[in-house]
């Protein structure tokens, strides 16, 4: 990595080196009384943590891992076992996802490390041997479960509420039981996993506190001591944890821990974060952690898959680096630290899933997923999750959001469990320098800002002075996206993004403004919310409802100029199988036009296009999206753009004085169109008693 160091008075760099793996250095033994110790990276302390807070890890996935050749190398550079180098780096916890049964009638694994009760009993084991407490994570599924999917295990399959119930309890009393059998110290349990709509595929609040209710009786029976934690997501919409609490109260489950997931890229502010969890502790007397975060240290692929994260986020405060994931790591423990005592603890989410092999043996790779489920999915798994695993199954799409590099060496994020008692201090360095996009409209002028914002390791930032470069400036254009070089004063090179866009007639096409009532939405299920998974700025038509339901967003569109148009929209989601309805129409004095609408995944943006839509002489359509879902079918709809592409092709010739006409025959001149009286040729069509011409409808 280069490093900067500033000359302050100029503003500008010279460069020196450093490194960012883990270093071999004292922090280890540093205690709250050290001051800030020297280390390849900044972290700022974190004032009043508590000895006993929790600095978890998930390594559900190591077993697979191991078994298909990964090894993991301690602060020295040598061989050593995953869980003794996460405990010297001051992890206290681990969190160990379970599954019912993810295993095909042949013992062919689903991958996702294949962690039924033997396997998580084996890594808790683990845990224990090197000093750490778990977090047993019961999914209650054979495979992942999180907000859009909660499907219940194979063996459930058919079961009433009533039995669903007492499997649940049967399920994790037998599985603690082993866990206390295998001397694991559990010191919490996590009945469900993100269960903001369902668990086991049950979504009534009342049957859904049953469920709840019977895996709390069972932790209680086999680990008194054990924390009861429930698990939910999406801290960043309004009053939804509040609602989650409130049902829980109502119900009167039984329970220690609110439990969040927060990943910055979708979850919002840490001030909210903050803020939701402690209107939960106060008002019910909870404790609370984040059970899931992460924060990705290169945008670089390590095993041929692609990762979720796999371009910028755009948070400057965060950059792509291994500062930038210890900067978030290091945040998400001072939020919770800053609930007050009721804040005990957070869990960084598979730091350790790293590429069994590099992208270019992508073909060994696959037999490796296959064999050992090191993958997120098996082939084996489409015969229970047939519409994503069976069709996206493969390798590890979060190695780029490890506490380790691709080949198993710690990167020093992972001692920022221990830098946040002392704080750490390293060599200056520019660590982020802003890539700035512009968005213009057709036709507009392009003006690029005149500096761009350095953010170094520290914290601090500086505006440097930047030239763009004239060329790529003179080749932009029609719509599209163009890049643009420049070069600061401080001579780091620079790109910006110029996003063109094509006039879009569609009144707050994005549903960005404070006013909706451009929009009319009607039916059950939709509205226009805040969320992480806009595909356009912050907020889009959010759709979910337990129960099959319908509805419009509709917008009638006024003061067109005759012509030809092209509407689009865009759609992520899923759980919708094809024999729902999701369509987009353009509807005109001419017709009606349409395209299906998709939901692939989450996150899997599809854009739908409708073409050559002919706007007449009275300038105005009406854009529309029609949904006809199955229950739990659920997504987001945005980005509505309705743009002129030209002028409509006349429906009658244009009028040639060279050519008879009879009466009857139909013609265009100068946009109006007339219709002959009687035969005529070489007399020009005008509005006029004596004309062979009459006006059938005006320019």
């Amino acid at each position: 990595m280069t490093v900067y160091r500033r000359r302050r008075a100029r503003g500008l760099t010279a460069m020196v080196a450093a490194g960012t793996l883990l270093l071999a250095t004292s922090a280890a033994a540093a205690t709250q009384e050290d001051g800030p110790v020297e280390a390849g990276i900044f972290v700022e302390k974190v004032e009043g943590l508590p000895d006993d807070f929790v600095h978890g890890v998930d390594v559900s996935m190591v077993l697979s891992l191991e078994e298909s050749g990964v090894r993991f190398y301690d602060a020295h550079g040598e061989q050593a076992d995953l869980f003794a180098v996460l405990a010297d780096a001051g992890v206290t916890d681990v969190r160990i996802r379970v599954w019912n049964d993810p295993w095909d009638a042949d013992g062919n694994g689903y991958g996702g490390g294949n962690v039924d009760v033997p396997r998580a009993v084996e890594i808790g084991r683990r845990a224990t041997a090197h000093g750490m407490r778990v977090l047993v994570d019961f999914h209650y599924s054979d495979f992942w479960a999180d907000p859009s999917k909660q499907q219940a295990p194979k063996a459930w399959a058919g079961m009433t509420i009533d039995e669903k119930v007492d499997a649940v309890g049967t399920f994790t009393t037998d599985a603690l039981e082993a866990f206390r059998d295998g001397g694991v110290d559990v010191r919490m349990v996590q009945v469900g996993n993100e269960t903001n709509n369902a668990v086991a595929g049950v979504s009534a609040w009342p049957d859904r506190a049953r469920m709840f209710s019977a895996g709390s009786a069972a932790v209680r029976e086999v680990f008194p001591d054990a924390l009861v934690a429930l698990h939910f997501t999406n801290p960043e919409t309004a009053s939804r944890y509040a609602g989650y609490a409130a049902e829980l109260d109502r119900h009167g489950v039984d329970y220690d821990v609110f439990a969040s997931s927060y990943y910055a890229f979708w979850h919002g502010s840490l001030d909210n974060l903050t803020s939701v969890l402690a209107d939960v502790a106060e008002t019910y007397d909870k404790q609370v952690i984040v059970a899931e975060t992460s924060w990705v240290h290169t945008l670089a692929d390590g095993d041929g898959t692609g990762n979720i994260i796999g371009t910028d986020p755009g948070l400057s405060r965060y950059p792509v680096s291994v500062q930038g994931q210890a900067n978030a790591l290091r945040d998400v423990i001072a939020a919770v630290n800053d609930v007050g005592e009721a804040g005990i603890g957070v869990y960084y989410w598979e730091p350790a899933w790293l590429p069994v092999g590099p992208p270019e043996q992508l073909e060994q790779n696959r037999l490796l997923w296959e064999a050992h489920g090191s993958g997120w999915a098996t082939s084996y798994a489409a015969e229970y999750d047939p519409d994503d695993a069976g069709e996206h199954y493969g390798g590890s799409a979060w190695e780029n959001q490890a506490l380790f590099d691709f080949e198993g060496y710690p990167l020093e994020s992972l001692r920022v469990f221990q830098y946040v008692y002392t704080g750490a201090v390293a060599p200056l360095q520019v660590e982020y320098v802003e890539s700035p996009e512009v968005v213009v409209v057709h036709g507009d002028d392009v003006v690029l800002p005149p500096t761009v914002r350095v953010t170094y390791n520290d914290g601090s930032v500086e505006d440097h002075a930047v030239v763009w470069n004239d060329d790529d400036l003179a080749a932009i254009d029609e719509p599209g996206t163009y890049e643009v070089r420049g070069l600061t004063e401080s001579e780091i090179e620079v790109t910006a993004a110029v996003v063109v866009r094509p006039v879009n007639h569609v009144i707050d096409g994005s549903f960005e403004d404070a006013d909706p009532s451009a929009w009319t939405i009607t039916g059950d299920g939709a509205s226009i919310q805040e969320t992480g998974d806009a595909a356009d700025g912050a907020r889009a038509v959010g759709f979910w409802a337990p129960e099959p339901y319908e509805f419009t967003v509709g917008q009638r569109v006024e003061g067109l100029t005759p012509g030809m148009y092209r509407l689009s929209a865009t759609t992520q989601g899923g759980d919708s199988p094809a024999t729902d309805v999701r369509r987009l129409t353009a509807t005109t004095s001419a017709g009606s036009y349409g395209a299906d609408l998709r939901l692939d995944g989450w996150r899997e943006w599809r854009t739908a296009t409708v073409d050559d839509i002919v706007v007449g002489a009275d300038g105005e359509a009406t854009v529309e999206a029609s949904f006809t879902l199955s229950g739990g079918a659920w997504g987001t709809f945005d980005d509505v753009v309705l743009q002129r592409v030209g002028d409509a092709e006349p429906e009658w010739p244009a009028w040639d004085p060279t050519q008879v006409y009879w009466s009857g025959d139909r013609v265009t001149h100068e946009g109006a169109v007339f219709e002959a009286r009687r035969r005529n040729r070489g007399k020009e069509p005008e509005v006029s008693r004596r004309s062979p011409w009459s006006l059938i409808d005006p320019a």
